[in-house]
């Protein structure tokens, strides 16, 4: 892969003036994958302030002795690199940030204290390269071209030490297993060290937790993450009412217990690549089911569990400093996910009901969950005749009805015009005029109205009904028609 010319012309330029420079980090994981880097960075032994004397374009806010320099790049993958002094770091008494960060003095320094085999990998440009494609050179200290090859999440040195200077990397080795692709695995010892350092997880910012959480959840293979974090201990100090769901069998409308049930709906969620509301929603729809189980076997009972599930869900994003607007968002997803719908019962005003109260712009969402909700029952289809035709109703009440509201003028300015009193008139003038709006939508103006009142006016009250009968009975056609073509788009007869 072509290493861009914004990043060797930093090394170059910081060779030139003396000091070491390498491609580190998640960049190399890239490369040696094929794929291309969405940010770059550097490790030097240049202090901070040198790197910011040889780069005048750059900020340096931090106390990890990262500069990052402005490139002037259009790519913005390239817009900023990352410079950072080789470092080393001492203990970590809140398990997240070290005590305190020393200058390393080289690169194997360095690289020793990162967390993962297959980030800790470095690249040496050649020196006296100029080419567009130049010689690089892999440094690979703790063997993470192997564990790539092979697909291995390893701990660099003893994963217990790791593991216990920063808490969060339990979480991201996890994230990684699941993001990197299909068969990817967490090796025995680095697993081991996870379940002992698991309660560590409870004092880290619940913030970093949950953008890790979400990574994992928007995975292809996000069921089979959250089933990592619960195999690895660490599910109980995320999200601990999940796994309450292990193990607490349903009844006859379901073949997996509440746990596994909640999973596969996540999994199809995933396949389907339905946003992070509908992911979030589906793996928490029947949350509160364990605490609402009445009676075992086939009629066993779970009464209210959508109403008991979204309290639990609105304690559980706001623990994990979910925003507002997504909690709000969510809560609703999972109290109406469990709406009853059947032609033959359910009529238009409950649908109507529906969408005031999960509201319109989230009707989709809360569908989707329900096609979740089904395949993860053990359901063949995730959208029978049923949901299809709830989708026809849904938006053939949320169009506008076919009325004369729609026009520019109304029955005052008919009486005004016509200097008429309210009467029947009043509604056929109105229902010719709706006629010549619908034949073309431009007459809904109200210039061309009121003088076509005026025209009308003139007519005879013989003239006048027979016209208005003639524009009502064109109105019902395009409602037919229209109602059809709602229904063939849903494949409903």
């Amino acid at each position: 892969m072509r290493i861009p010319k914004e990043v060797q012309s930093i090394i170059k330029k910081l060779r030139n003036s003396g000091y070491e420079a390498y491609i580190v980090g998640g960049c190399v994981r890239d490369i040696l994958r094929g794929i291309e880097p969405s940010d770059w960075d550097i490790t030097t032994n240049a202090k901070p302030e040198e790197i910011q004397s040889l780069f005048p374009k750059n900020f340096y806010d931090n106390k990890f002795f990262t500069v990052t320099v402005l490139t002037g790049s259009k790519d913005p993958r390239l817009k900023e690199i990352e410079i950072t002094t080789y470092r080393s770091e001492a203990k970590y008494k809140d398990k997240r940030h070290p005590d305190e960060i020393k200058f390393a003095k080289t690169l194997e320094e360095d690289l020793s204290r990162r967390d993962l085999t297959i980030n800790a990998m470095a690249l040496a440009i050649g020196k006296d390269s100029q080419a567009l494609n130049p010689r690089v050179e892999l440094i690979d200290l703790f063997g993470g071209e192997k564990d790539l090859k092979d697909k291995i999440i390893r701990a660099v040195g003893n994963p217990k030490e790791r593991f216990s200077e920063d808490a969060l990397r339990m979480l991201r080795a996890v994230r990684l297993a699941v993001t990197l692709g299909k068969n990817w695995k967490i090796e025995s010892k680095t697993a081991s060290a996870i379940k002992e350092n698991a309660p560590l997880l409870s004092i880290i910012s619940k913030e970093r937790i949950r953008d890790e959480l979400i990574k994992i959840i928007m995975s292809k293979e996000a069921a089979w993450g959250i089933e990592q974090l619960r195999k690895l201990s660490l599910l109980k100090y995320i999200i601990p009412e999940i796994e309450e769901g292990y193990g607490v069998s349903q009844n006859k409308h379901h073949i997996y217990d509440v746990y596994h049930h909640n999973l596969k709906a996540l999994d199809y969620a995933a396949k389907r690549n339905f946003n992070k509301y509908v992911r979030i929603a589906a793996l928490l729809h029947d949350v509160g089911k364990p605490r609402v189980k009445k009676g075992e076997g086939p009629d066993a009972t779970f009464y209210n569990h959508e109403i008991v599930g979204a309290k639990m869900t609105s304690k559980i994003l706001e623990r994990l400093r979910f925003s507002k607007k997504d909690k709000e968002k969510i809560v609703k997803l999972v109290r109406f996910h469990l709406f009853y719908y059947n032609p033959d019962e359910v009529g238009e005003s409950s649908v109507r009901r529906l969408l005031r109260n999960v509201g319109p712009e989230n009707i989709e969402e809360l569908l989707q969950v329900r096609m979740a909700d089904r395949i993860g029952s053990g359901c063949p289809k995730a959208e029978p005749y049923k949901l299809r035709h709830l989708r026809y109703v849904i938006e053939k009440v949320s169009q506008d009805p076919l009325s004369v509201k729609m026009l520019r003028v109304n029955g005052n300015d008919v009486m005004r015009i016509l200097n008429i009193k309210p009467g029947p008139k009043v509604g056929q003038v109105l229902d010719i005029l709706l006629g010549y709006v619908l034949k073309k939508p431009e007459n809904n103006n109200k210039k061309f109205l009121e003088k076509e009142i005026k025209k009308l006016g003139t007519l005879s009250e013989e003239e006048l009904q027979t016209l208005a009968e003639k524009a009502r009975k064109e109105r019902e056609k395009i409602e037919i028609k229209r109602d059809e073509m709602t229904k063939k788009k849903y494949w409903i007869t």
